[in-house]
């Protein structure tokens, strides 16, 4: 997989984590001298490390260490549970092996709720946060069935795990090609990232992500008790950044205004910035997203080295 720019080399390690090796993407700046910002980047439910090719591009001068999580991407195999406190005890793995003490952390969707988590279990890796589009809790009927919530949250995100597929192409061009949040936003970039999400499946083809993982993982971070002790001691400064849209470019997205502003008022200590005319994934995985998120993005890598 060629993803060569002139910002940033790209390479892969593998990091052993309990009950397995956990595959952790790298772009280390090119032509920058001194010392170098890390940035820790964590995707969603159903993504993979490739989500911040996008983000990388915006940031020179940045590493950017970025693992696929358990049960996802080429981190598949890895046995064992998996909920919030076990993403956020991998990426402690994951630090130790590239040599980074305190970093900046960036989690997008899901993401957002290991690294809250990660800041409450292991508070001297963490520099500050910058959430996007998850990490407070969502929207969610306070009586809504366990089983229910992956569909209620995901839709046909959950369903494609369900399914296989003959070839790369065909899961290109069935469920993604047409899919209403990347309407004005494909790229080769994209593609890239979806072929990635596919691995062998004797004559055809399946999503690496674990629909089962998919399932531990949203019950526990909606009904678990992890999220709610992370943001009750949650200190370290914190930027929660929300957009209009969903992940089927529906309005109004995953924090409805009501629903966003109760949450924040209930934690104060959180800056809230919106960004407009983006959805769900598009804040992440478009290029006009992350040119808007890279300002962001970038004064919280150099305050970590400041």
């Amino acid at each position: 997989m060629d993803l060569t720019m002139n910002t940033h080399a790209y390479r892969t390690i593998d990091v052993p984590v309990a009950g397995g090796n956990l595959r952790v993407g790298i772009w280390d700046p090119q032509g920058t001298t001194g010392e170098i910002p890390t940035v820790l980047a964590i995707h969603g439910v159903t993504a993979s490390h490739l989500a911040w090719e996008f983000l990388v591009a915006e940031l020179p001068g940045v590493r950017v260490v970025a693992p696929d999580l358990r049960g996802r991407g080429r981190s598949n195999a890895i046995e064992g549970p998996a909920g919030m406190s076990a993403h956020a005890d991998d990426l402690v793995a994951v630090l130790d092996a590239v040599g980074v003490g305190a970093v900046a952390v960036i989690g997008h969707s899901m993401g957002g709720f290991v690294a809250v988590v990660l800041a409450h279990r292991h508070a001297a890796r963490v520099q500050q946060l910058i959430l996007v589009d998850g990490g407070l809790p969502l929207d969610v009927p306070a009586d809504v069935a366990p089983e229910q919530l992956v569909t209620l949250i995901l839709g046909p995100t959950a369903e494609r795990l369900s399914r296989r597929w003959t070839s790369v192409d065909e899961y290109i061009d069935v469920f993604w090609r047409g899919h209403p949040a990347f309407s004005s936003d494909w790229s080769e970039a994209l593609e890239r990232y979806i072929a990635y999400d596919l691995c062998a499946d004797g004559d055809g083809y399946r999503p690496a992500t674990s629909y089962q993982t998919t399932v531990e993982d949203t019950v526990d971070l909606n009904l678990g008790n992890a999220l709610s002790a992370a943001l009750a001691q949650l200190h370290h400064q914190t930027l929660f950044i929300s957009v209009p849209r969903g992940l089927q470019n529906e309005e109004p997205g995953l924090y409805p205004p009501a629903h966003r502003a109760q949450v924040l008022a209930a934690h104060p200590s959180i800056v809230h910035q919106h960004l407009g005319g983006l959805n769900h994934y598009t804040v992440v995985m478009s290029e006009r997203g992350a040119r808007q998120l890279a300002p962001l993005v970038r004064a919280a890598a150099s305050a970590v080295t400041a």
